[in-house]
């Protein structure tokens, strides 16, 4: 294998990543190489990293390469394997356009969390079906210092908890993990969501990403915001039969949720490719090390 490796750098919403083109997964990631890589002092610097790789090559990935071409191999910025990430996916389809893999129109995508098929417009916005949301039975508690709210346990591949509070800056300083009860509810740790309203079926947002802190942005954070929202309003699509549509204010930027009838939701917003490079090959070596 060439020691030459290229990189990109891009961001939804101000969710930023590093991108490794790796079609045919010859490239080892190990946890200590992402997290340097994602680091933003002695990396590249990131929220985490796309590593874009065809799925027929990859064996996590394989059992969707007659849906999907490529696979979204998502890795948090500590290094940590993560589900999906709906930012990330938006990004990840800005690369292939980008790459001249893909143009405007419908594009699947395979990820952890399934198959996700992308609508990439003419104006540019990409359009993420993200599926349906799933929620677990259970009261749920987050706590930051000394308040603690009630929250509502979403899962969007990944999980969330989602609590409405009165100002955004009770949540105090995210780049800890809030802390949650009972435990056993998030075994593998949570993203937790402080929500703000901002007038008719419009919110904001903070939020808490496992294995990367307080991020500019979530997709699936956001996703799980409007599940949540629309049920407190009165506005489940389930029972009202008609979509709900939500605008998602997060620090990086805006989002447009619609959860529809049939449970499927669908994330609109913009993505950038900022840079391209090539890591340098001593640097790298090190960071393996």
């Amino acid at each position: 294998m060439s020691t030459r490796i290229a990189f990109l750098k891009g961001h939804g919403t101000e969710n930023d990543f590093v991108i490794i083109p790796d079609p045919e997964n010859v490239i080892d990631l190990p946890p200590a190489a992402v997290t340097t890589l994602c680091d933003r002092r002695a990396g590249i610097g990131g929220d985490g990293l796309l590593h874009v790789v065809r799925s027929a090559a990859h064996p996590e990935a394989q059992g969707m390469a007659a849906e999907a071409e490529w696979f979204m191999d998502y890795r948090n910025g500590d290094g940590s394997i993560a589900e999906m990430c709906g930012n990330g996916v938006r990004v990840f389809v800005r690369y292939l356009q980008h790459a001249g893999h893909v143009t405007e129109g419908d594009i699947a995508v395979a990820t952890r969390g399934g198959v996700k098929t992308v609508h990439l417009a003419k104006d540019g916005d990409i359009t993420v079906g993200m599926g349906k949301a799933i929620l677990p039975e259970g009261d749920v508690t987050v706590s930051v210092g000394e308040r603690s709210w009630p929250a509502r346990n979403v899962n969007m591949g990944n999980p969330h908890a989602v609590a409405f509070v009165d100002d955004l800056a009770h949540a105090g300083n995210l780049f800890t993990p809030p802390s949650f009860s009972p435990a056993s509810a998030y075994p593998d740790g949570v993203n937790a969501e402080f929500v703000a309203d901002r007038g008719p079926r419009h919110v904001a947002l903070r939020v808490h990403e496992r294995g990367a802190g307080e991020t500019r942005s979530c997709g699936t954070g956001a996703c799980a915001v409007a599940v949540a929202a629309a049920r407190r309003d009165g506005a489940d699509p389930a029972v009202t039969g008609t979509p709900a549509t939500y605008t998602v204010d997060v620090p990086g930027g805006r989002l447009v949720i619609t959860v529809r009838p049939d449970g499927e939701i669908e994330m609109t917003g913009p993505a950038v490719i900022v840079a391209e490079g090539e890591i340098d090959a001593d640097w790298w070596a090190a960071s393996r090390r």
